[in-house]
């Protein structure tokens, strides 16, 4: 046992929650120190280093565990968890079924709820809102006032900032960025060195071609056109030099050709 429930108590959200006290010396935290407020044992693990600080307050069914830390006014609750290394902090909620785990960092007054997760070395802050089944993870990160929501993945070194909404079943890997008031969603899949400032920067076509694929074009920091069609990822030149290598000039050529036409006029207005 390294905690216990103590007798200063408060009444947060209609629940009654306990502030902690250690009875051992563990991790940085010394005998006798006060910590945050739970409802119950089980919010917090009696076991690793785990702990919940000043203000931040844990209730519901939600779990803290491992050697996670809930600090600040941060509040943790419903059926979520914290566990690893991971921290909540700030003003930061991490509710419903939400998970935040590995060396992840939820801060500032970002949401976390729903299903989704966020996990690796992530990290989400600002006012950023991170909901649905949606999963940040790897060395991404989601701030400002974006919202990554849905069956949405950012993951990688990708970043979603500024109004930004990532959404449905896109992805957003590898060093891409979106910003600005973009939102990419559906199927979309934007990776690699991805520059997408706006709506204008990128377009989902399809489904088209042999597999009926959703394709995607999208905007790179070199201010190239990259594609992602089915397993092709690539330039738009490689893209066309595959086309004509699979299907020559029939129907299928003349609808992926097409769709780079379109490409080209949204993003660089036909350049």
């Amino acid at each position: 046992m390294k905690y216990k429930l103590t007798d200063v108590k408060i009444n947060f959200m209609g629940k009654t929650l306990f502030q902690i006290e250690a009875v051992k010396c563990f991790g940085d935290i010394v005998k006798g120190q006060k910590g945050g407020f739970i409802e119950k044992e089980s919010n917090l693990s009696q076991g690793g280093n785990a702990w919940v600080y000043g203000d931040a307050k844990v209730s519901g069914n939600a779990e803290v565990y491992g050697d996670a830390e809930v600090y600040g006014n941060a509040w943790v609750s419903g059926n979520a968890w914290v566990r690893g290394n991971a921290k909540v902090s700030g003003n930061a909620k991490v509710y419903g079924n939400a998970k935040v785990y590995g060396n992840a960092w939820v801060s500032g007054n970002a949401w976390v709820y729903g299903d989704a997760k966020v996990s690796g070395n992530a990290e989400v802050y600002g006012d950023a809102e991170v909901y649905g089944n949606a999963w940040v993870s790897g060395n991404a990160w989601v701030r400002g006032n974006a919202k990554v929501s849905g069956n949405a993945k950012v993951y990688g070194n990708a970043k979603v900032y500024g109004n930004a909404w990532v959404s449905g079943n896109a992805w957003v890997y590898g060093d891409a960025k979106v910003s600005g008031n973009a939102e990419v969603y559906g199927d979309a899949e934007v990776y690699g060195d991805a520059e997408v400032k706006g709506n204008a920067d990128y377009l989902v076509i399809g489904p088209i071609g042999s597999r009926n694929d959703i394709t995607t074009f999208f905007k790179t920091a070199n201010n190239d056109i990259k594609v992602s069609c089915g397993c092709f990822t690539g330039t738009i030149e490689e893209f066309l030099e595959k086309v004509n290598e699979t299907h020559g000039n029939n129907n299928y050529a003349k609808e992926y050709k097409t769709a780079v036409e379109i490409a080209k006029i949204h993003i660089f207005g036909g350049e």
